[in-house]
């Protein structure tokens, strides 16, 4: 089966932010830049995310974080053929389900979809319910769901093994797929919680969130359905740095290739 290679797309920060330098056009042109560097290397799908806006907000961004994220993500559906995703950090699932109606992306990942988790942005408490009913009012069923489990950056508030987090978002959430990650950004997801959250996933898709690279593929390309990546992807392997076609193509050659 093949084994597709998603690239993150880290926006500088946006209007309002903190860091925010001052020119949405530079930022939109950086976006659609690392999008065409992923699909030149080979990549088979995007997601857009307000990386750079720390401190994040925990479940609802403003207005103009909204209006900025739409803006981008229209733009980067529309200069590439590749699938687009959206993740409103750090949990504002229908603001993503919102922007990829509008802009023509194809999935959300949302971080804490059931549950409660405590993070640095404070407590998380999964959207599903709203979600799941934003998503059949707007007719956008199409829009695909995939869902962090035990999420990078967090502890979840009741103890749960990952079979329980992946049966949780998948038959009580209402998730398209699961996403199982290492503890941080970068670094590098288990092999064993991987083959676990594969066995509880029953067929369901469970891709790779974190620690990507082609030192790690080696061991984890065979128990995934597919690999989100983006620091190891960039210019020296530094996130802040532009992506670099050249890693994401020796990234992607490490994954199982459709027949």
């Amino acid at each position: 089966m093949p084994c597709p290679l998603i690239g993150v797309v880290h926006l500088m920060p946006l209007p309002g932010s903190p860091r925010w330098a001052g020119d949405l056009e530079a930022v939109q042109a950086a976006a659609l830049a690392d999008a065409l560097a992923y699909s030149d290397g080979g990549a088979d799908g995007l997601i857009v995310e307000n990386f750079g806006d720390v401190p994040f907000f925990g479940e609802r961004v403003p207005p103009e974080t909204v209006a900025s994220m739409a803006r981008i993500a229209t733009a980067v559906v529309a200069a590439t053929p590749l699938p687009v995703g959206l993740n409103v950090l750090r949990n504002d699932a229908l603001a993503a389900l919102a922007i990829a109606q509008a802009s023509g992306a194809r999935f959300i990942r949302v971080n804490v979809l059931t549950g409660a988790t405590v993070t640095d942005q404070g407590l998380l408490q999964g959207p599903a319910a709203e979600l799941l009913r934003r998503r059949r009012l707007l007719g956008a069923e199409g829009i695909r769901i995939l869902a962090d489990v035990l999420v990078k950056h967090g502890a979840p508030l009741a103890a749960l093994t990952i079979e329980e987090a992946v049966r949780d978002v998948l038959s009580r959430g209402g998730a398209d797929g699961v996403i199982v990650s290492g503890s941080g950004t970068g670094q590098p997801t288990a092999l064993g919680d991987l083959r676990r959250a594969r066995a509880a996933a029953a067929g369901a898709p469970v891709l790779i969130g974190s620690g990507a690279s082609a030192e790690t593929m080696a061991s984890l390309a065979a128990a995934c359905d597919g690999v989100i990546a983006g620091t190891a992807l960039k210019q020296a392997g530094l996130v802040q740095r532009p992506v670099d076609p050249r890693r994401v193509e020796a990234l992607r050659l490490l994954l199982p290739q459709s027949s």
